[in-house]
């Protein structure tokens, strides 16, 4: 693996690094214009846009939106949506967008649905996987966070009046986590990270102490009418974790403080697409979000 241009191979960063590292960050796309402008018109009525906070790096250019229900019922499940906790998986941003776009209200009938487009709104315009401090907001999902995205997302969840049957936390998995973010993450640590198989297609992360295989099933089941599922590698696994059905694997979830562990939600799942791939769009990736969401709320009517 070659060497990271920040830092000395072996020794973890210090904040003259880390502040190195943030230094050659470029804004490269608006939240204003591709996230915010585009909420202000989709929701639909029985919803309500709010917001519950803000980033501290620039509060009034990164305030933080979820659409939720004007009125939560009681004899209904909730459902919390997530997206852009990693700012660079577009897909997970913009499939939310979509989701509240064509579907919230359908849906919104039968369930209580929270969806958070986008977590990280620095971690979108910068296209990265971390936030300003170098921290990974979804390696950050635990009592008194120094990830603020982590943090208040964590508190407005913890605010809810009912709390979420299903979590449905959309991501992708892209060409630039081995040839940026594995890098980096590895220069930040001081340790040696080596490259993973980019698996081309979609894919689920359970969660291992309750994977629900039937309802990753139902979810892989769904996706595959717009897209292809991940094949595992020649070790039988994608990015590194056994596959336990068609295109699932498993993470520990709160142990690792991922987003996907941060309710005590009976159903819980991460979705992962792959933009690279030579038979995927933008698009295409944005109704593999859609479709997730939309066969995980079916599994649960």
């Amino acid at each position: 693996m070659n060497h990271y241009p920040i830092g000395t191979p072996g020794q973890p960063w210090g904040e003259a690094e880390k502040t190195q590292w943030y230094s050659s960050q470029r804004v490269k796309r608006s939240y204003k214009e591709e996230v915010l402008n585009k909420l202000e018109k989709i929701v639909p009525a029985g919803f309500e846009q709010t917001q519950y906070g803000a980033l501290p790096y620039d509060e009034a250019r990164y305030p933080l939106y979820a659409v939720l229900p004007k009125t939560f019922d009681e004899s209904k499940s909730t459902a919390l949506v997530t997206g852009g906790v990693h700012g660079y998986e577009t897909s997970g941003v913009q499939g939310a967008l979509q989701f509240i776009e064509k579907h919230l209200a359908q849906y919104g009938e039968v369930f209580n649905i929270v969806v958070v487009p986008c977590v990280s709104p620095w971690g979108y315009e910068t296209i990265n996987r971390w936030n300003p401090l170098a921290l990974d907001p979804n390696r950050s999902f635990y009592a008194n966070s120094p990830a603020p995205e982590s943090a208040q997302l964590l508190q407005f969840v913890q605010s809810l009046p009912l709390t979420p049957t299903l979590h449905i936390d959309l991501h992708e998995t892209t060409d630039t986590d081995n040839s940026e973010f594995r890098p980096a993450l590895a220069a930040r640590d001081g340790t040696t990270h080596d490259n993973w198989n980019i698996p081309d297609g979609f894919y689920t992360v359970a969660n291992t102490t309750r994977p629900q295989l039937a309802f990753q099933k139902a979810i892989i089941d769904g996706v595959k009418q717009v897209t292809h599922i991940a094949p595992p590698d020649e070790d039988g696994k994608i990015i590194g974790a056994d596959v336990v059905s068609e295109g699932v694997i498993c993470y520990d979830k709160k142990v690792l403080h991922l987003c996907g562990g941060m309710t005590d939600a009976t159903y819980v799942t991460t979705t992962e697409v792959y933009p690279d791939s030579q038979n995927a769009t933008a698009q295409n990736c944005n109704d593999a979000q859609v479709a997730a969401i939309c066969a995980a709320l079916e599994y649960m009517k």
